[in-house]
């Protein structure tokens, strides 16, 4: 009975192990397919946009996309472009679902499929050591 505890043990870890992903990179790509800001001000809300694809680089859960969203239409509307902040929102409520293998999906620095849930402790560790760095250039 305790080598069969044993053995289910071995092989439910090496799962784990072998079904693990790596994150990659951080990349941004800004608005997506999306101006960065106006004729005038060609990056007004490209910052907005970094910070949202931050969030969409690392995914999570449904809730956390949801607050993720709702933020760079605050941000946007911010910048003085209430709505550009509204068509921005409904654009990435739309485009940024986790079931589509886009590069801009939400979990996009996972390999696809990557759904809604809650990153693991390891998962969240990987997140901190990539995003070192990042987290200065996007502020």
């Amino acid at each position: 009975m305790l080598i069969r505890i044993l053995m289910t043990f071995m092989l439910a870890s090496l799962a784990a192990v072998v079904g693990a992903d790596t994150l990659k990179p951080f990349t941004s790509d800004g608005c997506s397919a999306f101006p960065d800001g106006t004729f005038a001000q060609k990056k007004l809300w490209l910052t907005c946009c970094q910070r949202h694809d931050f969030d969409y680089w690392q995914g999570g859960t449904y809730q956390q996309r949801l607050a993720s969203d709702n933020r760079l239409k605050m941000c946007v509307t911010q910048v003085g472009e209430p709505t550009i902040a509204a068509l921005m929102l409904a654009g990435v409520r739309v485009g940024g679902t986790p079931y589509l293998p886009t590069s801009f999906r939400w979990g996009y620095g996972w390999s696809y499929p990557r759904f809604y849930g809650a990153l693991s402790v390891e998962e969240l560790r990987q997140v901190q050591i990539l995003s070192a760095d990042i987290v200065l250039q996007i502020n």
